[in-house]
């Protein structure tokens, strides 16, 4: 068994391992029928074409050979057009541990939905929060498992011990490898830990957790994954790209996040 995965009903394991490593992977969290169905669902979604603004398929050529990401891109914001990743993003499930891992009432932030089919690269080593923002504070993500996840499919890495730093100032990550372009070196003294999972396992993170993927160096296993981000209700500020709701739904205003943020710029790139 993974030293990393707990049984959630052991609340105070969950939460020592999630404060003292920055994150921990409530294992079958959803169950068989549950990752089947979000499976299924996004895999309709990509076969019946485009949604504007969230999703935009494009199967063409990059250089002579089809980028498997152009047919397959992120589905960004999914809740706010498909009901099931709705109920998946206030699940009550996850607004029982998320209020236990922030201290707070969780407000929810935004949703993803990633596909990383066979062949496609993955996302160099970030940080959420520099891309979502949250002031006072940070965000959480929950990484929902809906394959078989290893280092072969493209599995996460995360490196424990960033939870408790600030945000770096990215360098540019290689584009052979990574479809983002921002990359954040591990700290001096701190290694990537491989975080391999199963469907319906959740991994909990905090927004300051260095983390990423490679590339999917198989021939015929995509590496699906639910993921949604969540702040505390204390939070003040977030980047212009989110809208905060209540595990319930109602709408809740937060200011925009100014200042520059660690590099300097006005605001951070397009949410990852």
């Amino acid at each position: 068994m993974q030293t990393d995965a707990f049984d959630v009903r052991d609340t105070d394991a969950f939460q020592e391992r999630f404060r003292t490593r920055g994150y921990a992977i409530a294992r079958a969290l959803l169950d068989p029928a549950e990752t089947r169905e979000l499976t299924e669902e996004f895999m309709g979604l990509q076969a019946s074409g485009p949604v504007p603004g969230h999703f935009e398929p494009k199967p063409q050529p990059v250089d002579g050979e089809l980028d498997p990401l152009l047919a397959y891109p992120r589905v960004m914001q999914p809740h706010r057009f498909n009901d099931l990743a709705r109920r998946r993003l206030l699940d009550p499930r996850l607004a029982d541990i998320l209020e236990g891992l922030l201290g707070e009432e969780p407000l929810a932030a935004q949703s993803m939905f990633y596909f990383k089919p066979p062949g496609a690269r993955g996302q160099a080593l970030h940080q959420d929060n520099f891309y979502l923002r949250v002031e006072p504070g940070t965000c959480v993500a929950a990484w929902v498992a809906l394959d078989h996840i290893d280092r072969d499919n493209g599995g996460l890495e995360v490196v424990p011990g960033t939870h408790l730093m600030d945000l770096f100032c990215p360098q540019e990550a290689d584009a052979s490898l990574s479809f983002a372009r921002e990359y954040v070196p591990p700290p001096p003294g701190l290694v990537p830990e491989p975080v391999d999972m199963e469907p319906g396992d959740v991994l909990f993170f905090n927004g300051t957790l260095v983390h990423g993927s490679g590339p999917n160096r198989t021939k015929d296993r995509f590496r699906r994954s639910f993921i949604c981000h969540y702040v505390g209700r204390s939070a003040e500020r977030i980047a212009r790209y989110y809208a905060l709701q209540t595990m319930d739904g109602h709408v809740v205003r937060a200011r925009e996040s100014t200042g520059g943020g660690p590099c300097g710029t006005e605001f951070a790139p397009d949410p990852h």
